[in-house]
């Protein structure tokens, strides 16, 4: 296990490009999770513009066009504020088994959310314990390298 590297185990899987976001949502796509068994959502804030609000969700699908998107239950950030300062993150959570996969949902996307004024945001999705290795197979196509 201690041979073993990072790359391995987890694989980015997709991402939203750091920006100055208008208000309004931006998404990562939606991302099959059927060859992980956990995933994880890193959101970040970078400035907030004036009174700015940031908002992020992992939302389920049945296919990779979307086809009857919820959300999942209880996989929402707390609102970021402007007033809370700048330069913040926010983890999210999910293991496979929250989705409903018995009526076929098996597709993520991570969506963030700015309210009231540009802001700095970007986010990645993260496929963590791979079913199997490399995980680094599964990494989508903007990972240009892998060092070490």
């Amino acid at each position: 296990m201690f041979n073993i590297k990072g790359s391995e185990l987890i694989a980015v899987m997709g991402t939203i490009a750091p920006s100055a976001q208008a208000a309004g949502a931006a998404t990562s796509g939606w991302l099959d999770v059927a060859q992980f068994q956990k995933i994880m959502a890193l959101v970040q804030a970078g400035t907030f513009g004036a009174s700015a609000t940031v908002d992020a969700k992992i939302q389920q699908a049945t296919d990779s066009s979307g086809t009857g998107a919820k959300d999942i239950s209880g996989k929402a950030i707390t609102q970021m504020l402007a007033a809370g300062g700048n330069g913040v993150q926010a983890e999210i959570n999910v293991d496979a088994a929250e989705l409903d996969v018995n009526n076929g949902f098996r597709y993520v996307q991570l969506s963030i959310t700015v309210g009231t004024a540009a802001s700095g945001t970007a986010g990645v999705v993260i496929g963590i314990a791979p079913r199997f290795l490399p995980a680094s197979d599964l990494n989508n196509a903007s990972v240009t390298q892998i060092v070490g």
